[in-house]
């Protein structure tokens, strides 16, 4: 079901915890459509001999509704807890990121063009890093600038990205077409939802029917079930995964939705939490992996020389991955998408993982490797669950509007623009960096309930 929630999710922090809700509208538990099992054999694509089989995370008892989405930045400092010199110096970052892309856009309306080449049988689609890149750029402007809808730069990008609509309802992206699909959705949902209407309604149905489940025959204990990955051949990950619910959420779908909890159970299987994960490399952190896919993988297991597959663990030891901030970010949110209450033990874990492993100086677990993207993934992450203040383990109060704020401001680049020296995941491209950058500023500056 398609359509707009007009919830409120709050937490409250007391001594640390997550304790409540301020405000929990709720909804019926999930159906019991979302375990049912498949009713036609496992996919070619899906080799069972790398797939590992376990019970799935339990079902929320009762879905509490997250916060509605929010499209624009606040337009008064009162509306947003923060102090007026951080809302000055975000503002004004804003605008120097936003005169760079605009600058960096070419007559096509696209970003990142030449990034990689258009497909050799349709020469006159545009590229799929392109395509994503001009829907996050999209978005960035006209969160800060609603006027900009009425822009012909704006309108240019559109126009690029409506070319790589397929007829099925994708935007075409190869590999990349489920992120590419997500984020033009979340661009379209920002520029006018019912002048896009049908876009948006196609594109997610075609995020819903790509999603890894029985339809493909997996049944709920297989590690793929419930996820989204790169194209339709890859294994599923959880960046996918939460670049899907980011779309699903903005479009306005309701939690329970059988594809928002099948998420939920992939999303669960992810986390270091051996009271609902009962994969065997399953620790007790509560932070995230990249994905439990095929027995699973980290990147902060490859940082830190043990495998990305966690294969290079000591003798005598077991087999573990290990817990990162990007990725932490990204489950945190999921899970709030999906409607799990605060005092879910997945929420609370995942929370505590938060203020233990607080800082703006690093992407925790892989250093300055995917800098923005934590950034990005943080501050919807933060937001959607309605903290102004995070109190970490050594009970140091943080107010991470100001902090995210301190900490993009002094990365920008004379000309605008943002680059990650860690050249990774496109990082060190200044429209990919200042994307997130912008996008990230965005978030800390949309009006809150706790301060209207």
């Amino acid at each position: 079901m398609i359509a707009r929630q007009c919830a409120a999710l709050g937490l409250l922090i007391a001594s640390g915890l997550i304790l409540g809700a301020m405000q929990q509208d709720k909804a019926e538990r999930p159906s019991g459509r979302v375990y049912e099992p498949p009713k036609q054999p496992l996919d070619s694509r899906i080799d069972p001999t790398k797939v590992t089989e376990y019970d799935p995370g339990p079902l929320p008892q009762q879905l509490i509704l997250p916060m509605p989405p929010q499209f624009r930045i606040a337009q008064r400092p009162e509306q947003v807890p923060m102090s007026r010199g951080h809302w000055d110096t975000a503002n004004q970052a804003i605008a120097n990121g936003l005169a760079f892309l605009r600058s960096a856009q070419n007559v096509q309306g696209g970003w990142l063009t030449d990034a990689q080449a258009a497909p050799t049988d349709e020469p006159d689609k545009p590229s799929p890093i392109a395509v994503a890149m001009t829907a996050l750029a999209a978005k960035a402007i006209v969160q800060a600038r609603p006027e900009a809808i009425n822009d012909a730069a704006l309108n240019r990008a559109i126009r690029f990205m409506r070319l790589a609509q397929n007829k099925d309802g994708s935007f075409e992206g190869g590999a990349l077409t489920n992120y590419v699909t997500s984020v033009v959705v979340t661009a379209l949902a920002g520029a006018d939802e019912q002048d896009f209407h049908d876009e948006i309604h196609d594109a997610t149905q075609w995020l819903v029917t790509n999603q890894w489940d029985q339809s493909e025959g997996l049944t709920a204990n297989q590690d793929w079930f419930g996820g989204a990955g790169y194209g339709g051949q890859g294994r599923p990950d959880v960046s996918n995964t939460q670049t899907m619910l980011d779309a699903l959420y903005e479009a306005g779908m309701s939690p329970d939705e059988p594809a928002v909890q099948r998420a939920l159970a992939f999303i669960s299987r992810a986390q270091n939490l051996k009271a609902t994960n009962k994969a065997e490399w399953s620790g007790n952190d509560g932070g995230f992996v990249y994905t439990p896919a095929n027995g699973g993988e980290s990147f902060a297991s490859e940082a830190a020389g043990e495998g990305r597959y966690g294969e290079i663990i000591p003798t005598g030891q077991q087999r573990s991955l290990r817990s990162y901030g990007s990725m932490t970010y990204a489950g945190f949110k999921s899970m709030l998408y999906a409607g799990l209450s605060p005092d879910d033990v997945r929420v609370r874990a995942a929370f505590d993982w938060v203020r233990k492993h607080w800082t703006f100086d690093e992407n925790p677990g892989l250093g300055q490797q995917g800098l923005y993207y934590y950034y990005h993934t943080m501050s919807r992450a933060l937001r959607v669950a309605q903290q102004n203040v995070i109190t970490d383990v050594d009970d140091v109060a943080h107010n991470w509007r100001e902090e995210l704020i301190d900490a993009i401001a002094s990365r920008q680049r004379d000309d605008g623009s943002w680059k990650n020296a860690a050249d990774r995941w496109l990082e060190g491209e200044p429209v990919m960096a200042t994307v997130y950058a912008l996008l990230a500023l965005e978030e800390a500056l949309k009006p809150t309930l706790h301060a209207e």
